[in-house]
């Protein structure tokens, strides 16, 4: 069993930032594997939107925390203990402003590189142990512009354009972390 978890903030007033990058993807990589996932629906117990399904006889559960990005420990806290789910099996979807506009990259384990979703996770797990896929949202050259607000700005049309040109390999590089093969995916995207 594995479990896919895309990063963001809930609520309208957040859709299309930076930060709610990793909710899109999940989102997209569902339906481009419709026929293998429920309709996402709310579970309270773990403060998330889930989609169940399953993909070459292997249980994936999609997730989406409701939590708010700085508290999405809790939630992912919450789906690996109720599915008896280890970190190695985890694959955590999320933005980083470090990485250019689109690009890729995948790591194994590794520290939160200051992003607070991450943070709280290791913290909530007690391990670093869980794939991430990161998906650049660029940092502007101004590099006067803080971070944090940064990553709740819209995502503008002309970058959107460039993170929708990206969507296809990010669900073809999830569908090879849930085939196990990392290392390739890797290779592949990285």
């Amino acid at each position: 069993m594995k479990i896919i978890i895309g990063l963001g903030n809930p609520g309208s007033k957040y859709d299309k930032t930076r930060h709610n990058v990793g909710f899109d993807l999940v989102s997209f990589y569902a339906d481009s594997e419709k026929s293998h996932f429920s309709e996402w629906k709310t579970n309270k117990k773990f403060d998330s939107e889930i989609a169940e399904g399953k993909i070459n006889g292997e249980k994936i559960i999609l997730a989406k925390p409701q939590t708010f990005m700085n508290d999405s420990g809790r939630a992912v806290f919450n789906i690996a203990k109720f599915y008896k789910v280890a970190p190695r099996d985890i694959l955590v979807v999320h933005d980083d402003i470090d990485l250019p506009l689109g690009k890729i990259r995948i790591k194994k384990t590794g520290s939160s590189g200051g992003h607070r979703g991450i943070e709280s996770i290791i913290e909530s797990l007690g391990s670093e142990q869980f794939i991430r896929l990161k998906i650049g949202v660029g940092f502007p050259e101004n590099k006067k512009i803080d971070a944090a607000k940064l990553v709740l700005k819209k995502i503008s049309k002309v970058e959107n354009k460039i993170i929708d040109e990206t969507k296809k390999r990010i669900a073809e590089a999830i569908s090879m972390i849930m085939e196990n093969k990392e290392d390739e995916a890797m290779n592949r995207f990285n």
